[in-house]
């Protein structure tokens, strides 16, 4: 009798410390990662090196049709962080804060001060904003410069051997800084360990802050951690493009320019970087080199997420904790003759998406729902139980968690003043003088044949749904 008791006391304990547990409110650990295009194998593309991405996508929801707003790191970054849609200037949000400085009942929330007026701690690592470290300045580290004001509680951008934020953006191994593109190699790979290149830094910077806000298990905590690789240029420890040895790198799909009127661009952030007088255009052989260190780049992010969530399951706090892996743009390898990305078409605005959280159920089934970027905001507030903005052009996304056949929405992007919206069938593209781009992605998954003007009747039922969306946006 005296054992049964003991049981129903431990049964009773237990049960009462699953209902606290419950009604926790939830962390929020959120990934950044910067220029990072569908390139994982748990996206498909099976020569890549991504195992803890990959861990992530099998615990988690992966969502293998998100597409970011805009195709440029600031203004991305925005609509991620304010779920709204905005500008597609890359200065988005240091042009929000100052229309804040002048008129601060103009401005609604953006994300993490949301998340920080409903009690919850937020701290911000490495390149959140399009800043790392969130401030501007000659060299990013002005404090009297911030890009997002009531955003975060720290705000941290570990600079090492780089001297300061900038340095650290496009930094090479052991402390090599831009000064002059044309005199910086668009790819390397040094023998070191991971904080040789700066990622290895925000990452340990990272851990650190986990410790901190773990420590503290009455307050839920908002940390966003952003990893700049592959991020140009493509440098990597030696170790990553090892993994790539005698590994064939598949032909690039869609290599041609397109014809016509297009969002096409020269690659100039590319060609600003020492390329030995090579073009990857025409000498297949640098293509590929190009394209293994950008796959050694992305196995280097890779192993950062793998340490983030190594350390989070360390604390214990995973098991109250939702993870965001969020990539802020796509990036074109060569396809349409495209080394970079500022274009609207597939591979510019198609972007990793992984949510996962605890009571997730059909775990590891992938959805193939068109969502948006601007949907994140809403769908952590759902999750979490924190009221949604009413203010977001986002929608939540908790039904394509609960049941990954739910069918999503249009997604909608700009940039230079052309807009494009994604269907699960149609890519539809308005220009300022009113030409237009249609590709059919049930036989055309890589759009190279616009069919526009074969198909006048598409074009303006996608036209009105594009307007809608379009009205939404006041930039």
């Amino acid at each position: 009798m005296k054992y049964f008791k003991i049981v129903l006391l431990l049964i009773g304990t237990l049960s009462v410390s699953l209902i606290a547990q419950s009604k926790k409110q939830k962390n929020i650990l959120l990934i950044c990662i910067d220029d990072l295009r569908p390139e994982l194998a748990s996206f498909g593309a099976s020569y890549i090196k991504s195992p803890n991405i990959d861990k992530l996508a099998s615990e988690g929801r992966a969502f293998k049709n998100h597409y970011v707003n805009s195709p440029t790191c600031g203004a991305s970054r925005y609509t991620m962080l304010t779920g709204m849609y905005g500008t597609w200037n890359n200065q988005a949000l240091f042009l929000r804060a100052k229309t804040m400085a002048k008129k601060p009942d103009e401005i609604n929330p953006s994300m993490p001060e949301w998340f920080r007026n409903n009690g919850y701690t937020t701290v911000s690592v490495g390149k959140v904003s399009h800043h790392p470290g969130g401030r501007g300045g000659k060299n990013w580290d002005d404090p009297n410069v911030i890009e997002m004001p009531n955003a975060w509680d720290k705000h941290l951008m570990p600079v090492a051997e780089w001297e300061h934020p900038r340095g650290g953006m496009h930094g090479l191994a052991n402390g090599e800084i831009r000064v002059k593109p044309n005199e910086m190699d668009v790819y390397q790979s040094v023998e070191g360990p991971d904080t040789t290149y700066p990622d290895g830094h925000i990452t340990n910077e990272a851990l650190n802050q986990l410790d901190e806000l773990t420590s503290d298990r009455d307050k839920p905590f908002f940390l966003a951690v952003g990893i700049i690789r592959p991020h140009l240029p493509f440098g990597a420890p030696k170790k990553y493009l090892d993994l790539y040895d005698g590994v064939e790198i598949p032909a690039i799909p869609s290599p041609e320019k397109p014809k016509g009127t297009s969002t096409w661009h020269g690659s100039g952030e590319f060609k600003q970087y020492n390329s030995w007088g090579k073009n990857p255009n025409e000498d297949k052989e640098f293509a590929e080199e190009v394209r293994r260190h950008y796959a050694a780049c992305v196995s280097y992010a890779d192993a950062q997420v793998g340490r983030i969530i190594s350390k989070l399951k360390e604390t214990g706090a995973d098991k109250n904790t939702i993870v965001v892996l969020w990539g802020d743009h796509g990036w074109n390898l060569g396809d349409h003759a495209i080394w970079g990305k500022h274009n609207l078409f597939e591979e510019g605005v198609h972007s990793p998406l992984i949510i996962l959280y605890p009571s997730l159920k059909k775990k590891g089934k992938s959805t193939n729902a068109i969502v948006e970027t601007v949907d994140i905001f809403p769908t952590l507030c759902d999750l979490t139980g924190v009221k949604l903005p009413e203010f977001a052009n986002g929608v939540s996304l908790k039904s394509q968690l609960k049941n990954p056949k739910r069918k999503g929405h249009v997604a909608f992007s700009y940039r230079n003043g052309v807009h494009t919206i994604r269907t699960a069938t149609y890519r539809f593209t308005l220009h300022k003088n009113g030409e237009m781009e249609l590709y059919n992605h049930l036989n055309d998954v890589y759009e190279t044949k616009n069919i526009a003007v074969e198909n006048p009747k598409i074009t303006e039922e996608l036209k009105v749904l594009l307007k809608e969306k379009m009205a939404q946006n006041n930039n």
